[in-house]
């Protein structure tokens, strides 16, 4: 769940040198792998096996970590660019999307299926051999939610937010257990705490964008007027839920005392424009809520992380 720039749908036949050109094919491939979203999934990722290793910094698995962040980006890498190749059709009805690799035809969907099923299959093995099992299955598991369950859903109904939450919160899931070799209580704690992040987060893009995904067939808000009890909801609960959570790490004996106050703050103010979207759903109010929810979940796993104890 991310949110891109609308892009001019203009084309320039233009000759480019061959420099150029196979400049350009890299920047395509590298475009499907969505690295925006890349960006968050290694950071909730390296938060999950920080949080799940006990062993002090000077004796901690650095290589370890590395090869789990590796082998987690490189099957989200392919799970994105199967996703593109599935609604590829349906992304080059809308502003936002349709100058992406695949809808605007530069790259061929033979070449984009192979590309995806590569890294999606090498990422999930090399998490198996160079992490753990759990891990890797964690990764197989999320990677078929996402391109079977929820992909399909975002043309059916507006629960398919539900539904995709739960792969979209898997990250802390894949580094704990690539840390640990098992799933703990705590470890299901920051998966429920990404897990309501999300809503707020993507109610905001969908508002933003809800023209270009009607335009498209995308069923993620309600018709008429349910829609905006529907994004007030989507909202509010979530960010009240996610508000009080945030605290439980402090509560559990994870982290200290800094982590509570940063918690608490970054909390008041999330649920702030949380709160300030839900009662006036303008657009300059889901583009602040956007950016405190890119800020927020990040400096959150910072401070939890920093002050580990």
């Amino acid at each position: 769940m991310a949110t891109e720039p609308i892009l001019a749908a203009l084309d320039v036949a233009v000759q480019y040198p061959r420099s150029v050109t196979r400049s350009s094919v890299l920047s395509d491939y590298w475009a499907l792998t969505k690295p925006e979203i890349n960006f968050l999934i290694a950071f909730t990722t390296a938060a999950g096996f920080w949080m799940g290793e006990p062993v002090p910094v000077s004796h901690f698995p650095w290589a370890s970590l590395f090869h789990t962040i590796l082998g987690t980006v490189l099957v989200s890498s392919g799970a994105a660019t199967l996703n593109q190749l599935i609604e590829s059709r349906f992304d080059a009805q809308m502003r936002r999307t349709a100058r992406r690799p695949l809808a605007s035809g530069r790259i061929e969907v033979f070449s984009a299926l192979w590309f995806g099923i590569s890294l999606s299959v090498f990422g999930a093995v090399y998490l198996a051999l160079a992490t753990t099992p759990l891990a890797s299955l964690l990764s197989i598991l999320t990677l078929l939610g996402y391109l079977f369950v929820y992909t399909p859903l975002k043309r059916k109904t507006p629960l398919c937010t539900l539904v995709g939450a739960v792969p979209g919160a898997a990250p802390p899931l894949i580094g704990w257990a690539a840390a640990g070799g098992r799933l703990t209580v705590d470890a299901w704690l920051l998966f429920a705490i990404v897990f309501l992040w999300q809503f707020p987060h993507f109610m905001s893009i969908a508002w933003m964008y809800r023209g270009d995904y009607a335009r498209a067939g995308y069923l993620v808000l309600p018709a008429g007027e349910r829609k905006d009890r529907f994004v007030a909801w989507q909202c509010l609960l979530p960010a009240l839920a996610l508000f009080a959570l945030a605290l439980a790490p402090s509560l559990r004996g994870q982290s200290g005392t800094v982590y509570f106050a940063g918690a608490l703050v970054l909390g008041g103010a999330f649920l702030y424009c949380s709160t300030r979207f839900a009662l006036q759903r303008s657009i300059t109010c889901a583009r602040q809520l956007l950016f405190a929810s890119i800020v927020y979940l990040p400096l959150l796993f910072a401070l939890l992380a920093l002050d580990r104890k």
